[in-house]
C-alpha cells in the first residue's frame, strides 16, 4: 500500500505580486478627513508611493519601516479606523489585482493546494483582501491593541526570515509537504521565503531577485494585466470585518512618506 501524499500549498506575497497597484494612496484623503494624517502627508504620499513601486525598499529601509510603523499607529482608535474604511472601501478602494495572479490562485485551488498569502502589510489589510481572493490562510504583520487603541507594539513582523519561519511553522501544523509546494514574490527580501519551498517563482522581480532567480534557474513570471478585483470575481457584500483594512494601508503610506522625507534630508 503506497503512502498517502501530504498536502501542498502555494504561498503568495501580496504587494506587487498579487496586488498590481497599492490602495495606499486611495486611503490618504479619507484618513486626512478622519484626522489620522496631515494634508502634507496626503500630498507627499503620491510621490513616495511612486518611489516604492518603482524602486522597492532594501533591508535597512524595511527595518526603519518597522520602527516607524510603531510610532505612526500608537494611539489610533481602532473603531475610528474601521469607520473611515467602512465608508471608503467599496466606494473608493477597489484593489487592482493582476489577472494572471488571480488565475494562478484559481489553478492552485483546482489542483487541491491551499493558497496562503504572506505579506509584510498589516493583518488588518491582508485578511480582508485574502478573504476576497479566497485564500485559505494569511500570514501578516500583527499590531497590538489595548483598550480599543493601537499601542504601537508590533507583535509579529512578517518580513524576510520571519516569513520563511512562519511558512515552516504552518507546514508543521498543517502537514504541508514544502518540497512539493510553491511560492511567489517580487522582492529579494523574500528570498528565504522562496527558498523554503520546492517550486519558487519570481514575479515581476526587482533586479536582485531577478539575478538570484537566473542563477538558480527559478521561473520568472511577468504579470502585466491589472484588473479591478470587483470585475475579476464576485465580491461579498461590505461588512465590518472587512473594514479593518485601514491600518495596513496607512502604515504603508506613512512608511513611504518617512523614507521619502529621509531621502530629502540626506540630499539637503
Amino acid at each position: 500500500m503506497s503512502p498517502v501524499a501530504r498536502p501542498t500549498a502555494a504561498f503568495f506575497d501580496l504587494d506587487k505580486t498579487i496586488i498590481a497597484k497599492s490602495s495606499t494612496f486611495a486611503f490618504s484623503k479619507p484618513f486626512q478627513a478622519g484626522g489620522l494624517i496631515s494634508r502634507g502627508a496626503v500630498l507627499r504620499s503620491a510621490y513616495s508611493q511612486f518611489v516604492y513601486l518603482v524602486g522597492g525598499a532594501d533591508h535597512d529601509q524595511m527595518e526603519k519601516m518597522r520602527q516607524f510603523m510603531s510610532e505612526l499607529c500608537a494611539g489610533w482608535d481602532v473603531e475610528t479606523v474601521k469607520e473611515i474604511v467602512a465608508d471608503t472601501l467599496h466606494n473608493i478602494v477597489d484593489p487592482l489585482v493582476y489577472d494572471e495572479a488571480v488565475a494562478l490562485i484559481e489553478k492552485h485551488h483546482a489542483a487541491g493546494r491551499d493558497v496562503i498569502i504572506v505579506s509584510t502589510s498589516g493583518s488588518e489589510l491582508v485578511e480582508p483582501i485574502g478573504e476576497m481572493l479566497g485564500a485559505d490562510k494569511v500570514v501578516a504583520t500583527r499590531m497590538a491593541v489595548e483598550d480599543g487603541k493601537y499601542t504601537g507594539e508590533i507583535r509579529f513582523y512578517a518580513y524576510a526570515e520571519n516569513k520563511a519561519k512562519a511558512i515552516r511553522d504552518l507546514a508543521d501544523r498543517r502537514g504541508y509537504d514544502l518540497a512539493r509546494s510553491y511560492a511567489y514574490s517580487d522582492s529579494i527580501t523574500d528570498q528565504t521565503m522562496l527558498e523554503a519551498v520546492g517550486h519558487p517563482h519570481a514575479v515581476n522581480p526587482d533586479k536582485d531577485l531577478r539575478k538570484v532567480a537566473r542563477e538558480r534557474g527559478w521561473p520568472i513570471l511577468v504579470f502585466e494585466k491589472p484588473v479591478a478585483l470587483r470585475s475579476r470575481m464576485k465580491l461579498p457584500p461590505a461588512k465590518h470585518t472587512i473594514t479593518a483594512l485601514a491600518v495596513g494601508g496607512v502604515v504603508a503610506a506613512g512608511t513611504a512618506i518617512w523614507i521619502n522625507s529621509r531621502k530629502r534630508k540626506n540630499i539637503a
